[in-house]
């Protein structure tokens, strides 16, 4: 239908219709749009905004072709600030896995220093232990070698057991107080009135021994050796009420090997430093240390050979120390007894280290390296640069005491911040061997200092902006 406006009608030849210009648009590729009426509006909002956009994009490929020829004249003309490169890595320390365990194991298989003897009935044969360690892990036997009185127990069971299975007959036992002990002294014999416990007693000791941790392997070997379920299992039950704590029940379900290993985990922690069952007197600063042999053998070859005969110390009650303070001897003590030890500052561990390495426990030893080297990473620059601690004392500590992978460690360390411990007194105690080693691996290197210099002078002679800043 023709259009009737006004426009059209005056210049119906030379309108274009509708067709035609969907035709136009169609060989285009654009899009067609008819307008209601060409106003101010429609020409503003369709017309004037396909025109900035166009002006928009023009004007940015202009921009954006004179930042090119900007950055290109630059890259031509202005030097570019060096690189640094990162430092070498550390050395790494590997620690060393616990023989806790094992050291107690080995400690009943040479049986050096028991004092006490197992016999059956008859008085036949004999088994051999140690009563710390089956005190630490059994209140039956703390009932047994009086490290605690039936008030303590307050468990009927586990006093009913200790009655009917064990009698002591040599009453003549080392007393609590550790002046009095003697190493001539006799161990304890104690009756074993079971015999079919008595077959299994070396089994059961290894169980102990091993930490109470193989709870399916001792059920395997007691059945093998007795081979009768109903008296495997009566002697399995009068094992678990040895391990019993008092108040607790003992079934046999909670006798698993998963409560086995969580309630009756072998614990010396509670015999360090008391007298209680104590058969030497360490002498240290005037003071004195009450510690079990069977213990000391057992954690450490030097204490074993010390006691083993060959030396005074192996007949003597009273043993001075020298060359270490208490706290330090005590810490060394404690690690023996728990297997860990916590030192309180750098100082610390490195007496620590110290006396670990007098007495060749080189365990104890790796594990105050892995703290230094801990506590020296965590500090920051600032810290570093003001702290009194003396890095190449302790690297010379280090050397002297065959720390070779800390004293290789602190090297690097000191290499590796280099601008802070050039400027401290201490540096120039390095020896030229070390000094020659920290200048090859210092960091920053001498190399970029020089070429950051000749950048800051390039940068102040040209009296621009610092590209990086």
């Amino acid at each position: 239908v023709p259009c009737t406006c006004p426009l059209c009608t005056l210049d119906r030849r030379s309108c274009v219709t509708t067709s035609e210009g969907v035709q136009l648009a169609k060989e285009l590729g654009a899009t067609y749009l008819e307008l209601h009426t060409l106003n101010d509006f429609y020409i503003q909002k369709y017309f004037g905004g396909v025109l900035e956009y166009f002006m928009i994009q023009s004007l940015n490929q202009k921009s954006s072709e004179k930042m090119k020829k900007r950055k290109k004249t630059q890259k031509c003309h202005r030097i570019q600030p060096p690189q640094l490169e990162q430092p070498e890595k550390m050395p790494i320390l590997k620690g060393e896995a616990s023989h806790y365990n094992t050291d107690l194991h080995n400690l009943l298989c040479c049986c050096q220093c028991a004092d006490v003897a197992f016999y059956p009935k008859d008085l036949s044969t004999v088994v051999e232990a140690h009563k710390v360690i089956l005190c630490s892990v059994s209140h039956l036997f703390m009932l047994l070698f009086e490290v605690k009185n039936p008030v303590d127990i307050c468990d009927a069971s586990i006093m009913q057991t200790a009655e009917s299975l064990f009698a002591v007959e040599n009453e003549a036992t080392f007393p609590s107080a550790p002046c009095s002990v003697l190493p001539c002294v006799p161990p304890v014999r104690v009756v074993v009135k079971d015999s079919l416990f008595y077959s299994c007693l070396p089994d059961i000791l290894h169980f102990i021994y091993s930490g109470a941790f193989q709870w399916e392997q001792l059920e395997e070997d007691i059945k093998k050796k007795l081979k009768d379920p109903e008296k495997s299992e009566n002697v399995l039950e009068k094992v678990k009420c040895i391990l019993k704590t008092p108040g607790k029940l003992s079934t046999v379900k909670d006798c698993r090997s998963h409560q086995i290993k969580k309630l009756y985990n072998t614990s010396l922690r509670m015999f360090f430093n008391t007298p209680v069952l104590a058969d030497v007197i360490f002498k240290i600063q005037g003071a004195t240390v009450p510690a079990h042999r069977a213990v000391l053998v057992a954690r450490c070859e030097v204490m074993a050979a010390m006691f083993n005969g060959n030396y005074l110390e192996a007949n003597s009650i009273l043993v001075p120390v020298y060359g270490v303070s208490k706290d330090t001897f005590l810490s060394f003590l404690e690690y023996l007894y728990t297997d860990s030890c916590c030192p309180a500052s750098i100082l610390q561990a490195m007496s620590l280290l110290i006396c670990a390495e007098m007495y060749q426990v080189m365990r104890l030893q790796h594990i105050c390296e892995l703290y230094i080297i801990t506590q020296l990473q965590s500090m920051p620059s600032r810290e570093l640069a003001s702290t009194s601690l003396s890095i190449v004392s302790l690297l010379k500590k280090a050397k002297f005491h065959n720390s070779d992978c800390l004293s290789t460690w602190l090297l690097h360390f000191i290499a590796t911040n280099y601008l802070i411990f050039s400027q401290k007194p201490e540096f120039q105690d390095l020896s030229v061997e070390e000094r020659n080693f920290v200048e090859m691996h210092r960091w920053p290197s001498h190399l970029y200092l020089k070429q950051l210099a000749d950048y800051r002078n390039y940068i102040h002679s040209q009296k621009c902006h610092c590209a990086v800043m």
